[in-house]
């Protein structure tokens, strides 16, 4: 029976990736795959429940589909992905509009799944969190011109704030040959951009044994026919002088490097169970910066941990004017249950915490200003992704801007520019963050 299945999927890259890998294994069962949940057999929701506001995006997501059930316009609702995994009995006993389940290690069972719950059955698939399926196709949703290539599931590092390695397992690399086939046929569908992804990038191969490296990785990748490769996660602790060999020698890979950090307090990052100290950060910044004199860094950031009081919020303050790093996510601390931090003495009172991320954002976006102040008179190469008509004029992006996440330019062309097209546009100003400039003819 061709059913007609929806699919939402919440949360990060990763995450839609077995999204796109559900989507295929569907569509590979007869069944209609769309985006429209509205008048489907089945909405598949992918959810994430790594902090409270993804749970709370996941369960308000789950209450309106259970109105369009009500309202007669789907029939079946099956929730997927780290919300189930990590609230299996919760979901069961006080969301009764859910009608099925798929935990982490169980989205191979997607098919399945749907056609027991079009039979009239509440299937719940929870299988092994450390065996996942890896090297299934996938149905890509992102621009035609841009897609993730996860090259690992689960996470090891076992921070003493993150709840990822109970939910997703232990780190598996994927074979390097499935990767560069996978990569083969992106590039061959005309993808430009090739964003590489994984909780934890650096360690990529390490697991495996056979000698597999994340800078081996990226020369082969580099020799397919992609313009850019952007990478997503490194740990610092982890980057070798190869990879940053690598990196730089590499004219595809784009000097933008996205290095979670966290803190950069001794004693926080100790509470944190990161592996570095303030001064290796230091050293690998400074190393970074020497080897590519034009790196982009973005980090991710937390205040508020238990244990910060103001002499360590300072300390963060001043690192971060002090080293200029382009881009930050910048997050307050998440007492998650089942975490190490969640049980830590020191609690930081969530109102000084919410001030302490405030200030940081504010300092943040600074330093922004300045980097996009320096660009200024500068012509840079821009991924066109397409007219904005609310604009009125084209947007896209420099390597220093990773999708839905950092910045745009807004530019300005006499003729027409086809989405996915590189061009070069001169930055003649500046709008709300992001840049203006006109195209290079």
């Amino acid at each position: 029976m061709p059913y007609k299945v929806a699919f939402v999927s919440l949360g990060c890259a990763k995450n839609l990736v077995n999204t796109e890998q559900m989507m295929a294994l569907c569509r590979r069962a007869g069944y209609d795959v769309t985006g429209e949940t509205e008048g489907a057999d089945v909405a598949v929701l992918n959810t994430c429940g790594f902090i409270e506001s993804a749970k709370s995006e996941a369960i308000n997501s789950i209450l309106e589909l259970a109105e369009l059930k009500k309202a007669g316009k789907l029939k079946k609702l099956l929730v997927a992905g780290c919300l189930t995994q990590r609230y299996r009995e919760e979901i069961r006993t006080e969301l009764p509009e859910v009608d099925g389940m798929l935990g982490t290690g169980s989205y191979t069972d997607v098919a399945s799944a749907v056609a027991e719950l079009m039979e009239g059955e509440r299937p719940e698939h929870f299988g092994d969190i450390h065996r996942t399926y890896e090297d299934g196709e996938r149905m890509v949703t992102t621009p035609p011109y841009t897609a993730f290539l996860k090259i690992a599931e689960g996470c090891s590092n076992g921070c003493a704030f993150c709840i990822i390695p109970k939910l997703r397992g232990r780190y598996r690399s994927r074979s390097m040959e499935a990767l560069v086939e996978e990569a083969r046929g992106l590039a061959a569908s005309g993808v430009k951009e090739l964003i590489v992804v994984a909780q934890d990038i650096t360690r990529y191969g390490l697991d495996r044994k056979d000698g597999s490296t994340l800078a081996k990785l990226l020369d082969r990748l580099c020799e397919l026919d992609f313009h850019w490769i952007r990478l997503h996660y490194l740990y610092p602790e982890a980057v070798t002088d190869e990879l940053i060999e690598t990196i730089a020698r590499q004219p595809k890979i784009l000097h933008y490097l996205d290095i979670p950090i966290q803190h950069c307090n001794d004693a926080i990052l100790k509470a944190m169970r990161r592996r570095n100290t303030r001064a290796e950060i230091e050293a690998l910044f400074a190393k970074l910066r020497k080897a590519m004199p034009d790196v982009v860094l973005r980090t991710s950031l937390i205040c508020g941990l238990p244990g910060e009081g103001e002499a360590e919020f300072e300390e963060l303050c001043h690192f971060l004017r002090e080293q200029r790093i382009q881009r930050a996510g910048v997050f307050q601390f998440s007492p998650e249950e089942g975490t190490l931090a969640a049980a830590m003495e020191g609690q930081v009172d969530p109102d000084t915490a919410a001030r302490r991320v405030e200030l940081v954002v504010d300092l943040q976006s600074r330093v922004m200003d300045e980097y996009n102040e320096e660009r200024l008179g500068t012509v840079m190469e821009v991924l066109c992704e397409g007219f904005d008509s609310a604009e009125g004029c084209y947007t896209g992006r420099t390597y220093a801007d990773s999708p839905d996440i950092d910045g745009r330019v807004l530019f300005t062309a006499a003729g027409v520019i086809p989405a996915g097209t590189f061009v070069n546009v001169r930055i003649t100003g500046m709008s709300d963050g992001d840049l203006t400039g006109e195209i290079e003819e």
